[in-house]
């Protein structure tokens, strides 16, 4: 058996069963380095020299955490809350009971986007604006694995098609990766490849809103907010928390780092006197505990893919894949997109994918006669595949941050487990044709 396929089937089946998902990823990957020869003493170096790959995203979700709960006491969450309960019904007023739905789902859906090209922030927005909204949701009987299915589809969606922000990044390693595969191809060609495949996350995005999820769902309600509540907030907090955000964001863009960004947001809630320095501590550690689960998710994360590169399966999982091919296009550009969607879903990156498997794609599929649009395509998709349905992934770890702040979303079955068949099923069958008939 490829050790690719015994440490990501071993790392899915436990995460399934509802283990934890950073002891999941160890026992997956000593299960992979064992089957792909390596002595258990290599394997654990291995994954030992790969966690240093995830400690800066790590102290960039501490800090984000610490961030968010720094902003949620100035008041603005609350002030947000109040606004969209003026919407919610009296009893028995459905239109807008329908009308406060299509606000949040509309709102998060389009920070999710702007988040990943306008507003480069990624998923830091997640733990400022989800969890002030939580008991709303509950009111609405809105079910949460709807907001994961909206949020992870704005966290993916606009990267693999959309040349900025973080979709600058994928697309230059897409093209610099073919390039040094041997097929140099021009930047502006990957939007339309990629056009086709990006309709199948919004036929996947539709079918949550309009079919899957439609129905109530019941959650315990901790706090009632009534929407005559009355809630204090300084024009001056809103303000200066107005500059914390733009700071936060102009910070983060010149520096390209979200542990600067998050850093310069909570100094300017502190020099501006929003926030005591004495809460410093408590807010931070708050925030802290709040992110920490992604954090060592990620670092385990990049722990798991540097022991499946070492044991150099990824290749031989290629070959023997095109062994069995014998000349057949349809079913050369189906198996090369189920590698990818295998390898992406073991290490939680999209973007980790892409220099994976771009050395063994390329070179195979102008081998099979595919076009330079196809094989664009290709390499995208592949790399894409995976990244909603990942329990690695920060597209899913991030909505799971946000609407489980009270314990009532669970990661697997609420957030991975909808996203994998709304997404990669849809992105798989529509990349698929995309290849076949650029």
């Amino acid at each position: 058996m490829n050790a690719v396929l015994i440490a990501v089937g071993v790392m899915l089946l436990l995460s399934l069963l509802r283990v934890n998902v950073v002891f999941a990823l160890l026992v997956g990957a000593v299960s992979g380095g064992l089957a792909g020869g390596l002595t258990m003493t290599d394997t654990i170096t291995a994954f030992t020299d790969g966690l240093g790959g995830g400690a800066s995203i790590a102290l960039s979700y501490a800090l984000l955490g610490g961030f968010a709960v720094a902003i949620s006491k100035t008041g603005i969450p609350e002030l947000l809350v109040a606004s969209i309960l003026k919407l919610i019904k009296k009893d028995g007023e459905t239109e807008k009971t329908a009308l406060a739905k299509t606000l949040i789902i509309l709102t998060l859906l389009l920070m999710a986007v702007f988040s990943q090209n306008l507003i480069p922030i990624h998923i830091a927005f997640i733990p400022l604006l989800v969890p002030p909204i939580l008991n709303v949701m509950n009111m609405l009987k809105l079910d949460r694995r709807l907001i994961a299915s909206v949020l992870t589809f704005g966290l993916t969606a606009p990267y693999i098609l959309l040349p900025y922000g973080f979709g600058f990044i994928f697309h230059e390693i897409i093209a610099t990766q073919m390039e040094a595969a041997g097929l140099a191809i021009d930047m502006k060609d990957i939007p339309y490849a990629m056009l086709i495949p990006t309709g199948g996350l919004v036929v996947g995005l539709l079918i949550a809103i309009f079919f899957s999820y439609r129905r109530p769902r019941e959650y315990e309600q901790d706090i009632t907010i009534e929407a005559s509540e009355a809630i204090l907030v300084s024009k001056k907090d809103i303000v200066f928390t107005i500059v914390a955000l733009v700071a936060a964001l102009v910070a983060q863009i010149q520096t390209e780092s979200m542990i600067i960004g998050a850093l310069a947001g909570i100094l300017k809630l502190y020099v501006a006197g929003v926030l005591k320095w004495k809460e410093a501590d408590n807010l931070l550690t708050e925030g802290m505990r709040m992110m920490a689960f992604i954090g060592f998710v990620m670092i385990a994360a990049n722990g798991f893919a540097s022991v499946i590169q070492v044991t150099g399966d990824i290749e031989s999982l290629v070959g023997s894949a095109s062994s069995l091919l014998e000349g057949n296009k349809a079913l050369a550009a189906m198996l090369m997109l189920v590698i990818g969607l295998l390898i992406t879903m073991g290490i939680g990156s999209s973007f980790a994918t892409i220099p994976i498997i771009a050395a063994i794609f390329v070179p195979l599929a102008v081998e099979f006669g595919f076009s330079t649009l196809a094989i664009i395509s290709l390499i995208g998709t592949a790399g894409a595949l995976g990244d909603a349905g990942s329990p690695a992934s920060d597209s899913t770890l991030g909505p799971t941050a946000g609407l489980n702040v009270d314990g009532q979303h669970n990661h697997i079955w609420d957030t991975c487990v909808p996203t994998f068949i709304h997404y990669n099923i849809p992105l798989l069958v529509f990349g698929w044709i995309a290849i076949m008939v650029l």
